[in-house]
């Protein structure tokens, strides 16, 4: 077809929300290491346009609410040909302790790294 395949997005959506995660000054491995992890709990996605191969692409990625127990992440897909976006995206994720696998509320550190930037 020439196009990005359709579950490619949620890879794409998940290198974008890593790299946000550092821009932050943390990382996936500090979380995981200080006993947290963040399962996606929801993920939606809106194709508006396709994307042809080998085109270049912006994942932006927003968060737009300081977090408790759920991080909701919002995606928009761009390239420089196209003025509105290509794909609309939502994952949300939750906070889970990794010991009981039960939900908890986000770490003090990343409030306050994430509130620096809402």
């Amino acid at each position: 077809m020439g196009y990005v395949y359709y579950g490619r997005y949620l890879e794409y959506f998940e290198v974008a929300r890593t790299e946000m995660i550092r821009s932050f000054g943390l990382s996936y491995r500090e979380l995981e290491e200080n006993g947290v992890m963040l399962p996606v709990i929801h993920s939606e996605l809106e194709y508006k346009i396709p994307v042809h191969y080998d085109v270049e692409m912006e994942i932006k990625v927003m968060v737009f609410d300081i977090p408790q127990v759920r991080l909701q992440t919002f995606y928009e897909v761009l390239t420089q040909d196209q003025k509105t976006p290509h794909v609309l995206g939502e994952v949300s994720l939750c906070f889970m302790d990794s010991e009981s696998r039960r939900p908890c509320r986000a770490p003090d550190e990343f409030l306050n790294k994430i509130t620096k930037h809402i």
